[in-house]
C-alpha cells in the first residue's frame, strides 16, 4: 500500500502527537512528585487539599496521555515500518530512533509507576482528612 500525501501527514501528525503524549505522561508525574514534596513539610488541611485537587486535576492529563499513547500507538505500529522506520533506516539514523523507542518505553513505565504510587499516597491522605472536608474535593 502505498502512502499518500495525506496520509502521511496524518500519520506524522499522530506520531508527533503520540510523542507529546508520552512527554504529557512523563511531565504530569514530575509536577504531581513536586507537589508530594511540597505538601510533605505542610501539615494542615488546606495544603492536603490543594494536593488533592492537583493530583486530580494531573490524574485527567495522565489518562488522557496514557489513552493517546495506547490509541496512537495503534497505527504508528501498523505503518511503522513504510514510515517511520523507512525514513530513518535511508538517513543513517536507525540508533537515534532506537534510543528514542527505549526512552519513550521508559517513560511509560516510570510514569505509570509514578503515579500508582501517588495514587496510593492521594487516598491515603482523602482518609486522613475525614467526612468533614470529603465535600470540598
Amino acid at each position: 500500500m502505498e502512502i499518500s500525501p495525506v496520509l502521511g501527514v496524518a500519520i506524522m501528525m499522530n506520531n508527533y502527537f503520540h510523542d507529546v503524549a508520552t512527554a504529557l505522561l512523563a511531565a504530569s508525574s514530575f509536577c504531581i512528585y513536586a507537589l508530594v514534596k511540597t505538601n510533605d513539610h505542610l501539615n494542615d488541611h488546606v495544603a492536603t487539599l490543594f494536593y488533592l485537587k492537583a493530583y486530580r486535576q494531573m490524574g485527567r492529563f495522565f489518562r488522557f496521555a496514557l489513552y493517546w499513547i495506547v490509541i496512537g500507538g495503534i497505527p504508528r505500529t501498523i505503518f511503522y515500518t513504510r514510515f517511520e522506520w523507512a525514513n530513518a533506516a535511508g538517513k543513517g539514523q536507525v540508533p537515534a530512533l532506537i534510543v528514542k523507542h527505549i526512552l519513550i518505553v521508559v517513560f511509560v513505565i516510570l510514569g505509570i509507576y509514578a503515579w500508582r504510587k501517588l495514587k496510593e499516597r492521594a487516598t491515603r491522605l482523602e482518609a486522613s482528612l475525614g467526612t468533614e472536608f470529603s465535600g470540598r474535593l
